[in-house]
């Protein structure tokens, strides 16, 4: 079964969320099988689609290259894929994704590799296979902060320069470019969870001077 489904957006913020720090690997063996699971960040349908093309190349010795994906926030649906890769319908993809969803991590992919070791392990025992591979491998998985950004123009008076570098500061504002000529201009990239505090306490400090700009 291959499947790319829409569906409903789940409540997880979709400005900050954890997601795969790097491609990761843990194997099981169950009853002579192998089953090597293989996580990845996806930050888009076609980058999930890559990878699980790279890992059918890289494997393509395996009696299996099942696979399922989140693009998005943690539980989020509306980005979703999954393929039980030959395996019984729903004994693999499935359960892949059903462990994807439940993880708290986002744009997220796994591709769990089997090699068939001559015992049959049956429907049920192909769902704990699979789901269990990838929660194995969730298990040690290094995760880092996906933080939405925008980008932003300030310009500021020479005479609030101070308070304006440390609430950029305090706010973990990453500047980009600094240009002094008649008033200072900085072009910022800020989490957009930030933006409203940045352009309030902007406001307050420059008592309504400051320009704040959507860089283009």
């Amino acid at each position: 079964m291959d499947a790319a489904q829409p569906a409903r957006e789940l409540t997880p913020s979709a400005l900050r969320y954890p997601v795969p720090a790097n491609r990761h690997r843990e194997e099981l063996v169950i009853d002579r099988s192998r089953f090597l699971c293989t996580i990845e960040r996806v930050g888009s349908v076609n980058d999930a689609q890559a990878f699980v093309k790279s890992m059918q190349q890289e494997f393509a010795n395996a009696t299996h290259n099942c696979w399922a994906y989140v693009v998005g926030a943690p539980g989020s649906t509306s980005h979703i894929g999954l393929s039980d890769d030959g395996e019984p319908h729903g004994t693999a993809g499935r359960p892949m994704l059903t462990v994807l969803l439940h993880s708290g991590l986002g744009d997220i992919a796994a591709v769990v590799t089997r090699w068939y070791g001559g015992v049959k392990l049956g429907t049920g025992g192909l769902v704990r296979a699979y789901g269990g591979a990838v929660q194995q491998a969730l298990a040690t998985v290094p995760t880092v902060q996906r933080v939405d950004t925008i980008a932003l123009q300030v310009c500021v008076e020479y005479g609030v320069i101070t308070p304006v570098q440390q609430l950029l500061a305090a706010l973990d504002v990453k500047v980009t470019l600094e240009q002094y000529s008649a008033s200072v201009q900085y072009d910022v990239e800020v989490a957009r969870d930030q933006e409203l505090t940045l352009r309030t306490q902007l406001a307050d400090i420059t008592r309504g001077q400051a320009i704040v700009r959507t860089a283009t």
